[in-house]
């Protein structure tokens, strides 16, 4: 396993991979070190750094859930499908995946997200446009969202 660490507007950020996929993204404290790196991590450090800098839209980087279950790979794979600068609620998902009463469980699929921003967690809000929880904490999606377009009250 490898990682590295990009400071970011949103916070720390360890990058994590094999020489293969990247396995997360995930906000982390200050304390937290580079360890060692490979093309793999460092394409994706890239990748983010332009993405804050708003330069990319779009990620093109190969993306390993390995340890997650059948349904969470289901709902990751529809939050994946999110537009930049669009939004989907929790409830929308759940209908696509074919589970429409099933949003709360959406839920806590997407909080268990393991790369973030990859994978547009902070994409997806409540009904009505509500803006929810998010594992970086609600200023880091608020941030992001409104450096996508998209408008936040």
């Amino acid at each position: 396993m490898y990682r590295v660490i990009l400071d970011s507007p949103v916070g720390r950020l360890s990058i994590e991979g094999t020489r293969d996929a990247v396995t997360g993204v995930h906000f982390v404290d200050s304390s937290t070190a580079n360890g060692e790196a490979c093309e793999m991590v460092e394409t994706a450090r890239e990748q983010l750094a332009e993405y804050f800098a708003g330069r990319r839209t779009s990620f093109d980087l190969p993306t390993s859930l390995a340890g997650c279950g059948e349904f969470q790979r289901r709902v990751l794979a529809e939050v994946a499908a999110i537009p930049h600068g669009r939004t989907q609620t929790y409830g929308r998902i759940a209908a696509l995946v074919g589970q429409p009463r099933a949003s709360r469980a959406v839920g806590q699929a997407n909080g268990r997200n393991p790369i973030s921003i990859l994978i547009p967690c902070h994409r997806v809000i409540g009904a009505h446009g509500a803006l929810t929880g998010y594992g970086g904490g609600l200023s880091a999606k608020v941030w992001l969202l409104r450096h996508e377009g998209v408008p936040t009250a």
